[in-house]
């Protein structure tokens, strides 16, 4: 990052349309200098800002103070920022989470969205892309009820059925054949209207990519099929026997149950 080290104007006005009131965003970054200056260049930029150094800190202001979004770092003392993010999904599956991580490091990269990250930000980064992650990040969490994005969120459809499970599109949430509720990150409930908006058609990674509003931080194949597989896990689980999302070899994915719009 070094858009800020100038000393010049801040990166971009603060845009309150879009995040009033304030995001408080949490930064877990060990290096002082770096968290700092991260920190400064939220507060001109319309957000909140606390910065700590390692998990424990990290655990004790959340346990104090509401937080919309935490960018965490992968390299800590400690928890390092997988182990955190762990724990985090254990204990707050939907609070918006962005990890930073050193660049080409891609085993971190999708060993993180394999654990939950909602995007990723590489390093070295400039302030513009930081700001504009974190902001898409926090749309995607805290979207409007209706958006031009979700065809299937208007007024006449509330919720869609399928095999027994159920998509409140108001309350962006997936209920199990019993009625509960099961986390999902921002990209994996993307991922299931995409698919839920084409069921029996086959869907390329990239029409994927598109279709999930490019939230996947590492925009390739792979990125895909470890999204693919964490909802496959949590829609089939190990003993359900019942496959929704085929694998088509050298095509893509298709969505197999069929779904039922209630209003």
């Amino acid at each position: 990052m070094n858009a800020a080290r100038s000393g010049g104007p801040p990166v971009e006005a603060p845009d309150r349309r879009r995040l009033e009131p304030e995001a408080h965003v949490l930064v877990v970054e060990d290096d002082v200098a770096m968290r700092h200056l991260i920190a400064r260049l939220l507060r001109e930029n319309g957000f909140r800002s606390t910065g700590v150094c390692d998990g424990r800190e990290m655990w004790e202001t959340l346990q104090n103070t509401e937080v919309d979004l935490v960018l965490l770092d992968v390299m800590l003392p400690g928890d390092s920022g997988l182990e955190l993010l762990r724990g985090l999904r254990a204990v707050r599956g939907s609070l918006p989470v962005v990890m930073v991580t050193a660049k080409g490091e891609e085993a971190d990269r999708v060993l993180g969205l394999d654990l939950g990250a909602d995007d990723y930000l590489p390093k070295p980064f400039g302030g513009k892309e930081l700001l504009a992650r974190v902001r898409a990040v926090l749309r995607r969490a805290h979207p409007p009820t209706m958006t031009p994005a979700e065809p299937l969120a208007h007024a006449t459809v509330q919720r869609l059925h399928f095999d027994l499970w159920t998509v409140d599109l108001a309350r962006r949430e997936l209920l199990a054949p019993g009625g509960t509720v099961v986390d999902l990150s921002g990209a994996e409930y993307d991922l299931l209207l995409a698919f839920i908006e084409h069921p029996h058609r086959v869907l390329a990674r990239n029409q994927i990519l598109e279709l999930s509003r490019g939230r996947l931080a590492d925009q390739n194949d792979r990125s895909v099929d470890v999204l693919v597989s964490r909802l496959r896990r949590k829609l089939e689980g190990k003993e359900s026997g019942t496959a929704m999302i085929k694998t088509v070899r050298g095509s893509g994915y298709m969505f197999l149950p069929i779904v039922e719009r209630v209003a």
